[in-house]
């Protein structure tokens, strides 16, 4: 008799320790749920709050925008620069009259192409880049026809060059705004080219 009372004792403890062990269990993994989808919770919103910041620094702007618009503002600059020596250095009358409307549009494009750096994320440049400056030292140690045969050589040469990269940003530029300043930018530069070339054409400059 007392050995049977002792295991049916012995069995409910065993039955009671069984559930207190269910139990806790199952308030552990009641405890760990809530707390583990907060902290996921806080993962996304960390994430998201690091991601806004990136992705508003260059308004949506692919790097190949920005690049365009660093190379677009360097251009122009070189043009005006280039024109400005070109009123000093050139005998030809259309060759000012060209150089005086490179200085005049090429500063409003530089203007219109600045908020849109800015926007994007783009640091405006100081000046032309080496290549453009290269270019700009050889046509300074010219003079008469040598300068003016030169000088539009290589204005036919940098409009075709521009108007190919203008139209490569308008047909695959992501952003809005850059490929809306190409645009605007490009029919200039057409314009450009189609004077220009009639210009080396009367000069019999080989282009």
């Amino acid at each position: 008799m007392k050995n049977n009372q002792i295991c049916r004792n012995m069995s409910v403890l065993a039955a009671a320790a069984v559930f207190c062990c269910a139990s806790a269990l199952g308030q552990m993994g009641g405890a760990q749920q809530p707390g583990g989808s907060n902290m996921q919770q806080n993962n996304n919103a960390m994430q998201n709050q690091s991601m806004t910041p990136m992705q508003g620094m260059n308004g949506g702007a692919s790097p190949s925008d920005m690049e365009f618009v660093k190379k677009a503002l360097q251009g122009s600059m070189a043009e005006v620069k280039t024109a400005q020596l070109a009123l000093q250095k050139s005998s030809n009358e259309q060759v000012k009259q060209f150089a005086q409307r490179m200085i005049t549009d090429h500063s409003k494009l530089i203007e219109q192409m600045k908020p849109v750096a800015a926007q994007i994320g783009v640091k405006v440049p100081n000046g032309p880049d080496k290549k453009e400056t290269m270019q700009y030292d050889k046509l300074q140690a010219l003079s008469g026809s040598d300068f003016d045969q030169a000088y539009v050589k290589d204005m036919v040469k940098d409009h075709k060059m521009d108007d190919q990269d203008f139209k490569t940003e308008i047909n695959m530029g992501q952003s809005v705004s850059v490929k809306e300043v190409a645009s605007k930018g490009d029919v200039v530069v057409e314009s450009h080219l189609q004077e220009i070339e009639a210009i080396a054409k009367g000069m019999n400059v080989g282009m």
